[in-house]
């Protein structure tokens, strides 16, 4: 009896062991996400919720596994700029474009108003699409448009938040935020007494500065994460989330004074590639290029390092970089606008997204896009001195790239959710209609 007992004993000392480790290496895995480096974490995030380097941005959003030497792997080499249209051809197909990707997002909306297969990954994605699609002309009482704004409603938590969970909590408000402030805009255009989102808004608002990394959350200046915001929750704040934080303030009425855009304007500058008293972190005096980074907080970048051991800028941060420093109302006689003006120079490109070939691809042309939008330049000068008509050429390769159902897709680098053609043709409607402004398609 004694031994059968000893033998249950230690059998019972065994199993429990074995379930100890195993919760042990679960955790750190689970830590593991949170303290990657900014490519492998936003990673998950794109799977769930995002579109942009992460995933409603780089179109959703993040970054990659490893360094650049990995990217050099199998290198994907862009494929070649598309020959200008003439001014009446480009206006023509663009029309056409515009519509085709319409009727493709009308078609496969879902039951629940969303463009995903459930609430915890729909709200990003939905959200970028309903903004691309109100841009594009869609009327804010169509029933696409009343059912993906309902959808996003339903989210909508006691904070003011909208979000499927706190992890996502920044991330999915600021682009919730600028699909119903698109609304808003467009009912008091044509004439609404009173547009039915104020309170909403304002609301999202306030739960949006609730996540920013400030005194507030007991950080102070001194800390390379003030200013700035991740996913939501705890995340490690990003400059890909961080710009749309900014969006979203910015379309909900702040202006560049505003204390929360100045304080992101800290971490912002602490993104980019250029030693300053805005910038005393120690890889900032590695690689002074000008350019941006996807975290300061990190000491990692998703294109990885420079042989001097620096930390190499790529273009969609870089216009993100650009964009928010031009919300913050910084002027073009700014060392830091120039030094990011200058890398944008030396690095223009509609077929790739320089420093990460074709990863984040959509989300780099609507960062681009956007950039080059708000601070009001419709003709850039490379580096050789040739000029370009960025809305013009970019407008063309959309065109050009468009499936014959009316979506756009990444096939060549699938990360961040480029996969998902109804994320991708969301950002794509967005960079057209910014592209439309350009006098060669009026």
């Amino acid at each position: 009896m004694k031994r059968v007992n000893i033998f249950g004993l230690l059998t019972a000392i065994f199993f429990s062991m074995f379930f100890v480790v195993i919760f042990a290496i679960y955790l750190q895995e689970l830590t593991a996400q949170e303290t990657k480096p900014a490519g492998q974490s936003e990673r998950q995030g794109d799977r769930r919720s995002r579109g942009g380097e992460g995933r409603g941005g780089e179109g959703r959003g993040g970054e990659g596994r490893g360094g650049f030497g990995e990217l050099d792997d199998k290198p994907v080499p862009p494929p070649a700029q598309v020959a200008p249209l003439s001014t009446d051809e480009r206006k023509i197909k663009l029309k056409a474009a515009t519509e085709k990707a319409i009727s493709f997002l009308r078609e496969k909306q879902a039951e629940n108003g969303s463009w995903a297969a459930s609430p915890r990954s729909g709200i990003g994605p939905t959200a970028v699409i309903l903004t691309g699609l109100l841009n594009s002309g869609v009327k804010v009482d169509e029933p696409v448009i009343k059912k993906g704004l309902a959808f996003l409603e339903a989210a909508i938590k006691t904070d003011g938040g909208i979000y499927s969970s706190a992890h996502f909590q920044n991330y999915e408000t600021s682009v919730a935020t600028l699909a119903f402030a698109t609304a808003n805009k467009l009912i008091k255009s044509e004439g609404g007494v009173k547009a039915p989102y104020d309170e909403l808004l304002a609301g999202a608002q306030k739960a949006l500065l609730g996540q920013q990394y400030v005194e507030g959350r007991n950080i102070d200046k001194d800390d390379p994460r003030y200013g700035g915001l991740g996913y939501g929750g705890d995340t490690r704040p990003d400059l890909s989330n961080t710009q749309f934080f900014l969006d979203a303030l910015k379309a909900t009425g702040k202006n560049a004074d505003d204390p929360a855009i100045q304080k992101a304007l800290v971490f912002v500058s602490r993104n980019q590639n250029l030693e300053s008293e805005h910038n005393k972190l120690p890889f900032a005096a590695k690689n002074q290029d000008g350019g941006f980074i996807y975290t300061s907080t990190t000491g990692s970048s998703s294109a990885g390092k420079t042989e001097s051991g620096g930390l190499r800028s790529y273009a969609s941060m870089t216009y993100a970089g650009l964009k928010s420093m031009i919300y913050a109302g910084l002027t073009k006689e700014d060392k830091r606008v120039k030094a990011a003006y200058e890398w944008i120079t030396k690095n223009y490109s509609v077929v790739e997204n320089p420093g990460m070939g074709q990863r984040g691809l959509f989300y780099y042309y609507h960062t681009m896009a956007k950039a080059l939008g708000v601070i009001g330049d419709n003709e850039i000068v490379d580096a050789s001195g040739k000029k370009h008509d960025w809305k013009a050429e970019l407008t063309d390769q959309l065109i050009a790239s468009q499936k014959a159902n009316g979506s756009w897709i990444n096939e060549a680098a699938p990360q961040w959710m480029e996969n998902d053609p109804h994320l991708v043709t969301g950002f794509v409607l967005l960079v057209l209609a910014e592209c439309k402004s350009t006098d060669a398609n009026k």
